[in-house]
């Protein structure tokens, strides 16, 4: 009786142990994993001279994909090297963000594209944040001048792309471009920039969610009329699929929306959004989602690690505004996709082109041309990036 109870207790202390040990193993050891990104870009920089050829993803066979100042994705590098200043305090990375980010200093008069947000504000937003130089500041609010050229008062919306077989399109990723307006109404006290972006995401909200707040990744509309012609894909599964990272854009949009307006419709939506991607059956246990929500080889298809840092992202923003048991949910959420990430499925300690995140989807129906799936690609290193620095914050 003794003996067993004895063994009995020494199991359970064992077991009590394994648990605690294992519990902590699962928390993000943030000097450990901020090291180890910072050590990636310091290769980079190291390794990657001309700045004219932006470092964007890792193709196929794990060789370097570049591109230009012109393409979406050219402000993620340098952006990067700003929040890795930000987490170091290490000047290496404050010059190298400014050598980068005068690399696509140009894109400020470019009225061609949506994207000046993620082009122009993510650099040179943080730029002006750590040095409050005018000449950032001027950048800005030309970038958000050009940007705003693409509102069409008729349509009520920002233009996201010119040509090809759309009309009027306008894409769920557009959201996030919005600070950038926000942001020059602050700078020059000019209403007009806040007064498109809020338009631009009421009108969202009206045509681009269905019933259970899931988005579609593309809205077709008549440039004449302002009415709907389709609802529509071009990077997800299907055009009534809700596409992962979509579903984060429309997470991060939304919540930052609320951030400068204190609008409650704002909340009510990224609450909304939130409450579909966690509760959705398909969407894993460890945090990071599947490419699209609804693609039928699920399980058996791949992960969408950027839309899992662009989530962690927001919801560790999400939570500041929302009461304390709800906040307290999107903090252990974000935390569980953070230590995910933080592993070394996701997180790579050296080759993966030097790059910190591993396992991205870029444009599935596209993937062929760009390579981009199961990848390295900058924005999930951004955001990953990001979540770490306002991770880092709410544990103070």
């Amino acid at each position: 009786m003794n003996w067993t109870f004895k063994h009995i207790v020494t199991s359970l202390l064992c077991c009590t142990l394994l648990f605690t040990q294992t519990n902590a193993q699962e928390k993000i050891d943030l000097n450990k994993v901020i090291k180890v990104a910072s050590t990636q870009y310091r290769h980079a920089v190291n390794e990657y001279k001309d700045s004219t050829k932006i470092p964007r993803s890792t193709k196929p066979d794990g060789t370097l994909f570049t591109v230009t100042s012109k393409d979406w994705c050219s402000g993620f590098f340098s952006g990067s090297l700003w929040l890795l200043y930000d987490l170091t305090k290490d000047d290496f990375y404050k010059n190298a963000a400014i050598k980068w980010s005068v690399a696509i200093e140009k894109e400020q008069y470019n009225i061609t594209t949506h994207d000046l947000g993620f082009m122009m504000y993510i650099p040179f937003g943080a730029a002006y944040k750590d040095t409050k130089s005018e000449a950032y500041k001027s950048i800005i609010i030309q970038s958000a001048k050009s940007l705003a050229t693409r509102f069409h008062p008729k349509v009520g919306l920002i233009k996201s792309w010119d040509g090809g077989r759309f009309n009027y399109p306008v894409i769920i990723d557009n959201m996030m471009n919005l600070e950038l307006l926000f942001e020059a109404s602050k700078l020059t006290g000019d209403d007009s920039y806040r007064q498109i972006a809020i338009k631009h995401a009421y009108k969202t909200i009206e045509n681009h969610f269905r019933k259970d707040y899931s988005s579609y990744h593309v809205v077709n509309y008549d440039s004449l009329t302002g009415k709907v012609i389709k609802k529509q894909t071009h990077q997800g599964y299907s055009d009534e699929s809700a596409w992962a990272r979509g579903q984060t854009w429309g997470l991060y949009g939304y919540t930052m929306m609320y951030r400068y307006t204190k609008d409650e419709k704002y909340l009510d939506q990224a609450n909304h959004i939130a409450d579909f991607i966690m509760n959705h059956p398909d969407y894993p246990k460890d945090g990071v989602p599947y490419w699209d929500f609804n693609d039928p080889k699920i399980p058996n298809t791949y992960r969408d690690a950027s839309a899992g840092a662009v989530m962690a992202s927001a919801l560790l923003e999400l939570k500041n505004y929302v009461g304390k048991e709800k906040g307290k949910k999107y903090f252990k959420q974000a935390e569980k996709i953070l230590t995910t990430l933080s592993t070394p499925e996701y997180l790579a300690s050296n080759g993966n082109g030097n790059f910190i995140i591993k396992h991205c989807v870029g444009n599935w129906p596209n993937g062929k041309a760009t390579g981009e799936i199961d990848a390295a690609i900058n924005y999930g290193d951004y955001y990953y990036l990001e979540a770490l620095k306002r991770y880092k914050e709410a544990k103070k």
